[in-house]
């Protein structure tokens, strides 16, 4: 079926081209009586607008600023590079996506950043906003700019942020709890299972809604789970790495961990070096060569991932949408949940496997190698 275009429209309206511009922009001057004819002519025809074509013959360009940690996080490293191979790819679509870096640990600086921001320098913002309330501030300040903001990753609800990209947290805390569940089940011999806890920081909302999810599963079904306190890693494999070994000594009946965040080369280093990989169930985030070669050993029970290259695109598409003031698809913009266990594991494509190879193996030996205790 042939498009339906401008031109229909103004020759069912019986109207010129520049009448059907106007009232389709909504620009004053047009009669009441033509506004009728054109908007009858349009659901008549089922005319939709091609926004591409018209950005085009305007020469519009959005200008997307993406604001993503930087520093030893695997998978923020992971979203930083889909970021940039996806602006490659749409500056086609005159889309020109800029990337910087923030610490997602210092929201002082984060809203400094946000605070430079403005419709000069560009027409919208994708951020990973630690909770706070500098960076709500910082949000709101930007979005009464004019500039709409989308939260990543981790959401800031309470600002006035237009959008959140990225996965339900309360619900793979849930899921995490019920994996720990099911793994543990039976195997415990009459003891409580003790579950040991590690976070970038309670301090960023998609770490506090995991943590919250898999304690509410515990509650509801796993009675008899005992949780320990939180240790915070700040995503720092070496902080990790010391965090896990304290915890393996101080508590020598851990049958279960948890992490919530990054920092898995500490984890898995701490767990390997005391014998007690694939004793202990541990479940952790994200699908990276790290953790991917972990799972494959064993040391990593199961891993929730999600899928970076579909956060930014959903990204730039949400903000394009905002931009245009057209409607966001919420079924296309959904972010899924996956679960990998060894037998699922997606392929590793070329780059992957250089990039397993030369610096996974290496990756323990970053590490501090101390004995516990």
């Amino acid at each position: 079926m042939q498009r339906i275009t401008i031109h229909d429209v103004a020759r069912t309206a019986g109207v010129s081209l520049a009448t059907v511009d106007r009232v389709l922009n909504r620009r004053p001057g047009v009669r009441a009586v033509t506004v009728e004819r054109v908007e009858a002519a349009v659901k008549a025809l089922g005319y939709t607008p091609d926004v591409f074509a018209a950005n085009l013959a305007k020469r519009r360009l959005y200008r997307l600023t993406f604001l993503i940690p930087n520093g030893p996080n695997a998978f923020m490293t992971d979203l930083r590079q889909e970021a940039e191979r996806i602006a490659s790819r749409v500056a086609g679509e005159r889309v020109a996506l800029t990337v910087q870096d923030i610490d997602a640990f210092d929201s002082h600086s984060v809203a400094s950043t946000l605070a430079l921001l403005d419709r000069t320098g560009c027409d919208g913002v994708a951020v990973v906003a630690p909770s706070s309330p500098e960076v709500r501030a910082g949000i709101d300040r930007l979005t009464l700019r004019g500039v709409p903001v989308v939260t990543l990753v981790s959401d800031h609800p309470a600002s006035a942020r237009a959008h959140f990209v990225g996965i339900d947290n309360m619900a793979a805390g849930r899921v995490a709890g019920r994996l720990l569940g099911r793994f543990l089940a039976g195997n415990r011999q009459g003891h409580r299972a003790r579950i040991g806890f590690i976070a970038g920081s309670l301090g960023l909302r998609d770490h506090a809604e995991r943590h919250g999810g898999c304690l509410e599963v515990f509650e509801e079904l796993y009675p008899d789970f005992e949780p320990v306190r939180v240790r915070e890693g700040r995503d720092d494999n070496d902080r990790t790495y010391d965090l896990t070994r304290k915890l393996l000594v101080e508590h020598p009946d851990l049958t279960g961990l948890y992490n919530m965040g990054a920092g898995n080369r500490g984890v898995i280093a701490a767990l390997e070096e005391s014998g007690r990989a694939g004793e202990i169930t541990f479940i952790a985030h994200e699908l990276t060569p790290y953790t991917r070669s972990a799972l494959e050993r064993g040391t990593i029970s199961a891993l929730i991932a999600q899928d970076p290259g579909h956060e930014i695109r959903s990204a730039v598409r949400v903000l394009k949408a905002l931009i245009d003031g057209q409607p966001i698809l919420d079924a296309q913009e959904r972010i899924g949940i996956d679960i990998f266990l060894p037998e699922n594991l997606p392929p590793v494509d070329g780059a992957r496997k250089a990039d397993k190879t030369t610096t996974v193996d290496a990756a323990p030996a970053a590490l501090p190698r101390r004995k516990a205790g």
